[in-house]
């Protein structure tokens, strides 16, 4: 089996404790956000589970963990993708992070299956 494709998120130095970067799975095609939750990196599927809106678009509340959809105010918690609130019941799909070579990387392990 070769090694899974790794998409490139941004330099190490774009992505700060208590931020935020997007990207795009080279393979699936799915969104990618990946946080920085006070030096560790977490990877969500860019995508609301209620109404498939783009969760990048919300609010990231670091002391909470958590990002709230801005279309119905569904949350979900970053470290492990579970919903958090109504109107959202189904988790976001979790997806594998690393820093290697000076950058943030990240994949949808779903193309694996």
């Amino acid at each position: 089996m070769s090694e899974p494709n790794w998409t490139f998120i941004c330099v190490t130095g774009e992505l700060l404790p208590g931020e935020f970067r997007t990207g795009v799975d080279e393979v699936t095609g799915a969104g990618i956000v990946v946080f920085n939750l006070d030096g560790a990196l977490y990877a969500l599927e860019d995508r609301c589970t209620h109404q498939e809106f783009a969760l990048s678009n919300g609010e990231f509340d670091t002391g909470e963990a958590s990002i709230e959809c801005v279309l119905h105010g569904a949350r979900f918690d970053v470290r492990d993708g579970r919903a958090l609130c109504a109107p959202a019941y189904e988790p976001v799909a979790k997806f594998p992070a690393k820093t290697e070579h000076g950058a943030v990387w990240s994949r949808d392990d779903r193309a694996l299956d």
